[in-house]
């Protein structure tokens, strides 16, 4: 089995390829993944760097056990994100993670710097990249590009991406899989990289150990509840609690959720992703723009969000976004905002709730640029609103809309989502699916640790890379069996502190581009309650949300601005890369207070 332990540069503006060994103590101190992808997009890109200038990177990065696990194979895109200015890890599934890995047996990532002066596409096999020429895929979208490619597995950009949207989206598999938020395609747009292609095999080996972790996770909880519903349940599961957003996050239940949710999907399908497998991935639905697997966002953001009740509807517009390479989270919270901003006067287009067409053609303009609120939105709901007015009508946080769950009913995942690394995103830490299910109460410490706990346990699946629907199976001496068999010599104790490492810096990254506790800050249309007599009164109290955002930052090891301490540096062995600026708060008078039991 190849040891992975090296970088492959590629130089889009001199066309140079070469091949580096990564410094030992990094692959020690971050694994691969997310947690090396941080590592390396810290040291090659300076602060300020223009996220879709030549001189930001861009880099598609596996984990020593990318090709080997159950579930979801992963690979991350990081980059400076266009839509927020922050640190972007994003993934994406399908056949690309395992067949790259197998393109490239002794490398952990690929890092992309520059910009071509026409389209082109990495071509990656026997442990190397070659640069070529790819003008006939311009215009193609994400089907089409990777019908080009019969027998390869292919990560490509659409429209979208070409058009500099905000948040297009890396595609793989014809638009299944998508590394989806924060315009990691607009960067890869920007620098004429069309599509990587990756002609190797999946790696082999370890097959023992699969079988049994793969018998472990079909009998976990989330494997049983991905075997019977995928992801899609989840739209059930939040108008059930009140946290479904509706109507542009007016309202937390859907009147038409029997029409879009689980059951309606079922009667939809026409196949599993991978039904060999115990656990066996999306739905196959047919829709107006063919076959396509919706994922559980898709009824959540263009069905009850934007209050289309049918699912056929719904899966078109998914696969629309899918083929157009464009984030179906930051399209649909889009499209509200316009249905919203046309209500209150603000836009001089009617746009209502409930329109799928209107829908269908905002979209295709926000791909293409075409018209001025087509172009507005390409650039995301919060630059839109700073062109029409309409600030607050979809909560965001440092400028990415938020997504799955509305938070007014659970205050602990209103601060999971102001203090996730990449923005208004419901991946990092879940506690809405715990605190509304047990209706247990937990004092505000314990609810800070466990979305604290959380994070840095996903900072550590994203690093190895595993599907994070494995975190339940990998936990403690399971995952340092899986890296012992590739050659990694941690205990337990240690890839904790490789998790709360890999989130630190994260942070770091973010504090040098100038964000602060004002960027973790609760959105203002989560200060107003939803509308309906069930739901009336839901809100998150502002000062209440301050003392849990004060504990958190206490947790951390932070200061009041959100900023690392010293003491915490270096006792993660990250000192040595602020130099003592950027950092501070090394005295407990410097350090946020916490809360009370009462707060």
């Amino acid at each position: 089995m190849p040891t992975r332990d090296r970088l492959l540069r590629v130089d889009l503006s001199t066309g140079r390829v070469r091949s580096e060994a990564i410094p030992p103590e990094w692959l020690d101190r971050f694994v691969g993944g997310k947690g090396l992808g941080a590592r390396t997009l810290y040291d090659e890109i300076d602060a300020g760097t223009d996220p879709l200038a030549p001189s930001n990177a861009l880099l598609f990065v596996l984990g020593p056990l990318t090709g080997y696990t159950p579930g979801e194979q992963r690979y991350a895109a990081i980059t400076k994100s266009p839509l927020t200015g922050a640190f972007l890890d994003s993934y994406g599934g399908g056949s690309f993670p395992g067949r790259l890995a197998g393109s490239l047996p002794s490398h952990l990532d690929v890092l992309v710097t520059g910009a071509a002066d026409e389209p082109v596409a990495l071509h990656a096999s026997d442990d190397g990249v070659t640069i070529e020429p790819a003008d006939d895929l311009r215009g193609l979208d994400a089907a089409e590009t990777c019908e080009r490619f019969p027998v390869s597995a292919v990560a490509c950009i659409g429209p979208a991406g070409e058009n500099g949207v905000a948040y297009a989206t890396i595609a793989s598999d014809g638009g299944d899989h998508h590394a989806g938020r924060g315009g990691a395609g607009a960067v890869m747009g920007s620098k004429n990289l069309k599509a990587v292609v990756a002609r190797g095999p999946e790696p082999e080996g370890l097959v023992d150990l699969r079988e049994r972790t793969e018998e472990t996770f079909a009998g976990s909880d989330a494997g049983r509840w991905l075997a019977a519903s995928d992801t899609l349940e989840t739209v059930d599961f939040a108008n059930e609690v009140g946290a479904l957003p509706t109507r542009g996050w007016q309202e937390g239940r859907f009147e038409g959720t029997s029409g879009i949710g689980i059951e309606r999907v079922r009667e939809a399908a026409v196949g599993r992703e991978r039904p060999e497998d115990a656990v066996p991935g999306g739905f196959r639905v047919d829709t107006d723009e063919g076959e396509s697997v919706p994922r559980g966002a898709t009824p959540i953001v263009l069905g009850a969000g934007l209050g289309i009740d049918d699912f056929d509807a719904v899966a078109t517009l998914g696969a629309v976004c899918d083929r157009l390479a464009l984030d179906v989270i930051t399209a649909g919270n889009a499209v509200a905002w316009a249905a919203r901003a046309s209500e209150r006067g603000l836009i001089d287009r009617e746009i209502g709730f409930g329109d799928e067409t209107a829908a269908r053609t905002l979209i295709e303009e926000i791909a293409d640029r075409s018209t001025p609120l087509g172009d507005a939105l390409a650039d995301g709901v919060k630059s839109a609103a700073e062109r029409f007015g309409g600030e607050g009508l979809i909560p965001t946080v440092k400028g990415m809309e938020l997504s799955s769950y509305d938070p007014r009913r659970t205050e602990t995942m209103a601060l999971a989502y102001a203090t996730s690394d990449r923005g208004g995103c419901h991946r990092r830490a879940r506690p809405v699916e715990v605190e509304a299910v047990s209706g247990e109460t937990r004092s505000p410490e314990e609810r800070v640790g466990a979305v604290i706990a959380e994070q840095n346990r996903r900072a550590l699946l994203w690093s190895l890379i595993a599907d994070d629907f494995l975190e339940e199976t990998f936990r403690g001496e399971r995952c340092v069996e899986w890296l012992s068999a590739v050659g990694h010599d941690h205990d337990a104790e240690e890839l904790a502190l490789v998790g709360e490492r890999i989130w630190t810096l994260v942070r770091l990254f973010n504090v040098r581009e100038g964000f602060s506790r004002h960027d973790d800050e609760l959105p203002a249309a989560l200060t107003e309650p939803l509308d309906g007599e069930a739901d009336a009164g839901s809100v998150v109290d502002r000062a209440s949300f301050g003392r849990l955002l004060d504990a958190y930052y206490s947790l951390r090891g932070w200061d009041r601005e959100g900023r690392p301490t010293d003491d915490l540096l270096l006792r993660l062995d990250l000192d040595h890369l602020t130099d003592g600026e950027g950092a501070r708060g090394t005295n407990e008078d410097d350090r946020s207070s916490g809360v009370t039991e009462d707060g």
